[in-house]
């Protein structure tokens, strides 16, 4: 009895091998700021990609006969240029052809040509138009360009706060310069006055020169491009030197972390612009933050939602062309759509989305609160 038992265990053992064995293996890369002061946004937008990974999983799909197993590899790229280039060529190197991120612009502009020779197909929410001008057909960006943050940034400072003098500080990062640059661009063409553009940078904790230069000027608005970690001191020392002017930014200083680190000194002294439709009035919002609430015991931050839709993304075109062949993939998803929690994807020729609505928001009870999309 016990060798029967025995070997109908291992007959049980060999057929499970063997359904483990018509399993194809895709890899899903994700590279992003996992350390360092931007790794709230690196790891949340991970998370949105592993809740993607888990549910695909669960279900799952079959491709060519075989079921699909997903695989997360996260590598993280600090934020910082070369580190961002390494990850890429890890990533590359480990046979991924579909990653999400980066999160950066001035990783993603540089790591974008290591996919784009390993035939990887990436999702980035960065926001440097640079980043889709360099002819790679591998580029689809789940985000607004800096090109729409910026302007509707202005547009919304001209249009609804009223204002008329503005100044501009950037971060040097390619993010920063690039988001700070159009809003100029749009605050001139409205009609504002650019009272100055100063500068500071990505690892900086103190503005109290560049503030009291600005507050001399008697700007009613400062537009930053930049980070949450720069961003809220920022407002901090604003309001310890009595500016009183607005504060505006783009998507990066839309986040819980902004209200958390700047204190009573973020409320509705603070204006960001975020791309895509609110979770709340998404008709699958409420039920994704809820499932990610009880996974990961945290609310969504910017872009978790963006990143699991990408993942998601991916596996519909797979499924439908019933092949994990990348070259296939991207060609499908350039000339589709996908309709997702954060809104519908479908990209342009150059791989930017056809239309990402832009949300204003400033914060309530340090949390970003929606007050017009514009």
């Amino acid at each position: 009895m016990k060798l029967k038992h025995s070997v109908s265990a291992a007959a049980l053992l060999a057929m499970a091998a063997g359904a483990c064995a018509q399993d194809m293996v895709v890899k899903i890369g994700h590279s992003g700021p996992l350390s360092g002061a931007q790794a709230f946004s690196g790891k949340d937008n991970e998370n949105g990609a592993r809740l993607a990974v888990e549910e695909l999983n669960a279900k799952p799909i079959t491709v060519g006969g075989k079921k699909i197993k997903f695989e997360l590899i996260s590598e993280d790229d600090q934020g910082d240029p070369k580190a961002g280039v390494s990850a890429a060529q890890k990533l590359a190197d480990a046979g991924v052809k579909y990653v999400v991120g980066p999160y950066n612009s001035g990783v993603a502009i540089p790591a974008s040509r290591i996919y784009n020779e390993a035939g990887a197909l990436i999702a980035p929410v960065a926001t440097n138009p640079k980043l889709t001008q360099q002819g790679y057909k591998n580029i689809f960006r789940i985000n607004a360009s800096d090109t729409q943050l910026g302007s509707k940034m202005a547009l919304y400072a001209a249009n609804e706060l009223k204002v008329k003098n503005v100044a501009v500080i950037d971060d040097r990062t390619a993010f920063g310069q690039g988001l700070a640059e159009e809003f100029k661009k749009q605050a001139r063409a409205s009609g504002l006055q650019v009272a100055g553009h100063e500068y500071t940078t990505d690892k900086a904790v103190d503005f109290t020169s560049i503030l009291t230069k600005l507050k001399s000027k008697n700007v009613q608005a400062v537009f930053f491009g930049g980070y949450a970690p720069q961003g809220a001191p920022m407002a901090r020392q604003m309001k310890q030197l009595g500016v009183q002017a607005k504060l505006l930014g783009g998507d990066t200083i839309c986040t819980a972390e902004m209200g958390k680190l700047g204190g009573d000194a973020v409320g509705d002294n603070v204006l960001c612009a975020q791309g895509g439709a609110l979770l709340e009035k998404a008709a699958s919002g409420p039920a994704f933050k809820a499932k990610f609430k009880k996974r990961f015991n945290a609310e969504p931050d910017v872009y978790a939602s963006a990143y699991y839709d990408a993942v998601l993304m991916y596996a519909a075109s797979m499924q439908k062309l019933n092949s994990i062949d990348p070259a296939k993939v991207g060609a499908d998803i350039s000339a589709g759509s996908y309709k997702g929690v954060s809104g519908t994807y479908a990209f342009d020729a150059k791989g930017d989305m056809k239309s990402s609505p832009v949300t204003i928001f400033n914060f309530k009870n340090g949390q970003p609160a929606a007050i017009s999309s514009y």
